[in-house]
């Protein structure tokens, strides 16, 4: 007997509204990619490492701003300044940049949106950005508006630094991701 005898396929079935689904989504992802913009960024000599740049910036500006945020939940940095300093200073760059990322992101995507489609690096940094966000969320709703009891403590209450630590390594995940979507198939 060979050695697949016994072997059970333990991937999940794709029934087929999930067939569909997912054919939808590759559809639209080749008629992305088939658009007179779309070529027009990937081949041209300049739009696409233009583009990749202002992204690059935009990923910089944005991570190093929440990664002093971070640091600060965490206890790491800046513990004589209160929290809610630092962010009413950081959050306009933070936001700012962050829109600079999602539009130069996009504009990427536009231009290799097959290629985004397959690759499970951009699947998983997708997926990452989704939980940075939530983490985000959560924490200005549920973490910050109690921060006028420990803003000038050192050290934030353990909910605060484990946002914080969280938003440190998705952001390192997000990071990742994107370096690698470059050099994966």
């Amino acid at each position: 007997m060979g050695a697949n005898c016994f072997s059970v396929d333990r991937r999940p079935a794709l029934t087929g509204t999930r067939i569909s689904r997912v054919t939808a989504i590759l559809s639209i992802c080749e008629w992305i990619d088939s658009t007179a913009f779309s070529t027009a960024i990937r081949e041209s000599t300049w739009w696409f490492p233009i583009i990749e740049t202002v992204h690059v910036l935009g990923i910089a500006a944005s991570a190093g701003t929440i990664l002093f945020v971070d640091l600060r939940l965490l206890g790491i940095g800046m513990k004589r300044e209160p929290l809610s300093e630092v962010l009413e200073q950081l959050q306009p760059w933070t936001l700012s940049a962050f829109l600079v990322m999602v539009i130069s992101g996009a504009l990427l995507f536009t231009s290799e949106a097959v290629k985004c489609y397959h690759s499970v690096f951009f699947q998983i940094k997708v997926g990452l950005l989704v939980l940075a966000a939530v983490n985000a969320a959560l924490f200005h709703a549920k973490v910050y508006p109690g921060v006028e009891v420990w803003d000038n403590l050192p050290a934030a209450p353990g909910r605060a630094r484990m946002a914080g630590g969280l938003s440190l390594a998705l952001w390192i995940g997000i990071i990742a991701m994107g370096r690698a979507i470059a050099y994966g198939k």
